[in-house]
């Protein structure tokens, strides 16, 4: 076991945010999920909030949170195609014809409102056969 019982770490960093995903042990031997979010502040100081998830609720909150995603995506589609149908009758309206053209990658990674940076770094606490 690492430092304050920590037992598997992941880092997520994004533009001026980290995420950590720790999965912990407590003194009693729970295992838990513990979420920190640091955010730079004047590029001197952190904020910095944690929640904590155990394992018995784990399947609840993951879940509520499954849920969340799929109204945001749901949401994101129904916008997009709404906003193409404006576009659309604005069109009709004028007498001009409308083409479509695909999105480019980076204009789908912009619509999915996930940003993908490449950067995850993983560490992991378990000691292995050589420690």
């Amino acid at each position: 076991m690492g430092a304050r019982g920590e037992l598997y770490t992941t880092q997520v960093t994004l533009d001026n945010r980290s995420y950590f995903f720790n999965v912990k042990e407590n003194r009693n031997g729970d295992i838990f999920l513990q979420v920190v979010e640091s955010k730079s502040r004047n590029g001197e100081d952190f904020d910095r909030h944690a929640i904590v998830v155990f394992a018995d609720d784990m399947q609840k909150f993951f879940k509520g949170l499954d849920s969340s995603i799929s109204f945001i995506e749901k949401e994101q589609k129904d916008r997009s195609k709404a906003a193409a149908e404006r576009k659309a009758a604005r069109a009709s309206a004028t007498g001009k014809k409308v083409y479509q053209r695909k999105p480019t990658a980076e204009e789908e990674r912009r619509r999915s409102g996930v940003k993908k940076t490449g950067r995850v770094h993983v560490v992991s606490k378990r000691p292995t056969e050589n420690e």
